[in-house]
């Protein structure tokens, strides 16, 4: 008998992998390739850093699954004091789940059980997961929607303010934005029945654009005078991957619930919302649980990949690496008009692909230049935005100057042969 894989998952390549390190995977034919992917920017420390993986194995020994109902173990609470230490100023008290869709659907629980209010607010081109209410809240591309009604109601959409244009024009973009929110909160949830407004500070999977810092203040000031919480999903964009811990820091925004993920574990399956105590004890025991919740191996792997991210090189490589990179691709830009803008913070990296004269999106050629990259140079990266028009560099943090040169000539490589 044959047992069969679903074929619902979306696949990049047809590459089946065998091992990894650093960097680099290696397929079963014994292929090495560049991985820019990350596992969707999930690898934080590089495939099987040796610190975490030497954590992995010796929590293996002790305890597996230690199920948080039944008995605490003894790294929940160090791993909370980690977080404490690295995540905004009033965020103190942890939840632990498994991936970044769990946590966002709790962080809207607790929004809603603090506030006693119904609805959401989340904006265009935004990416909150794909289980059921998450799905509600994603806006980046139909394809995560489409055949699943009807959705969860109360999520209310408002426009994100566009990357493009003159300075004048994000500007206005900005001004046009928080505009139509306000028009949002008198016209379809008011602020009484407005539990959250939750936001990816720089946006994922629809196209790693940041969000304004005037936006985001904006966005801060209008929850403070209504009581709203206002809820960062750093599910893509924390643990280092914009070049500080989280993307919040770039604007001294301090959140009232903070959702992690990906990059938490260095691929471990772990996630965590993060609130202040005062927040969390709202929270009636027992009305949201898991049952691998806090996973002992998981608080391991977490634990050693923020030790690793705490040595000061390390973030200063990211910021290094990030400039390194977004200089190469705007040198490409001047030769290659094809490269529309260059964005991002840290190693979450952004080349959109514009056709010169109508400044449309061009898949098209995106899509030559990831299979390019791929099939010539053995470098793997991934598209984003709702059009897949945007390649986003999102390599492993420990990434070196010579493998964002090894990526870069690629790019530039696909490029000249398009």
């Amino acid at each position: 008998m044959t047992g069969y894989l679903s074929p619902v998952w979306f696949h990049v390549t047809d590459i089946q992998v065998e091992k990894g390190e650093g960097c680099w995977v290696y397929s079963t034919d014994g292929t090495k390739y560049l991985d820019f992917t990350s596992g969707i920017a999930v690898t934080s420390t590089g495939h099987c850093h040796p610190k975490v993986v030497k954590a992995i194995q010796d929590q293996a020994q002790q305890f597996i699954h230690a199920q948080v109902n039944c008995y605490t173990h003894n790294l929940m609470q160090p791993l909370a004091d980690e977080l404490e230490s690295i995540t905004p100023e009033g965020i103190d008290t942890f939840y632990y789940a498994n991936s970044g869709a769990e946590a966002t659907e709790g962080a809207v629980k607790l929004a809603k059980q603090v506030t006693k209010r119904p609805n959401i607010i989340v904006f265009n081109g935004s990416f909150h997961g794909r289980t059921h209410m998450a799905m509600a809240m994603t806006t980046s591309k139909t394809g995560y929607r489409s055949g699943h009604a009807p959705l969860p109601s109360g999520v209310y959409i408002s426009p994100f303010p566009s990357p493009l244009g003159s300075d004048q024009e994000r500007e206005e973009s900005i001004d046009a934005c928080l505009a139509q929110l306000d028009y949002v909160l008198n016209s379809q949830t008011s602020p009484a029945e407005t539990a959250a407004i939750i936001i990816e500070p720089e946006q994922g999977e629809g196209g790693y654009a940041p969000a304004p810092k005037r936006f985001l203040e904006g966005l801060v000031s209008r929850c403070k005078e209504h009581g709203i919480m206002f809820v960062a999903d750093e599910v893509q964009s924390g643990f280092g991957r914009t070049g500080k811990f989280f993307t919040v820091d770039h604007y001294g925004i301090k959140p009232d619930i903070l959702v992690m993920a990906k990059g938490i574990a260095s691929g471990f399956p772990f996630s965590a919302i993060g609130a202040n105590k005062s927040l969390m004890d709202q929270w009636p025991v027992g009305s949201h649980g898991g049952t691998y919740g806090g996973n002992p191996i998981g608080c391991a792997a977490a634990l050693a990949t923020i030790e690793i991210m705490k040595d000061p090189s390390f973030l200063e490589n990211v910021q290094q690496r990030g400039e390194q990179l977004r200089n190469g691709l705007r040198e490409l830009a001047e030769k290659y008009p094809l490269i529309g803008d260059v964005r991002g913070y840290g190693l979450m990296v952004a080349a959109e692909f514009l056709e010169p004269g109508t400044k449309k999106p061009d898949a098209k050629v995106c899509a030559h230049v990831i299979s390019h990259c791929r099939e010539q140079s053995n470098v793997l990266m991934m598209n984003a935005g709702t059009w897949g028009n945007n390649i986003r560099f999102m390599p492993p943090l420990v990434v070196n100057e010579e493998e964002i040169s090894i990526a870069l000539n690629a790019v530039s490589n696909a490029l000249a042969a398009y």
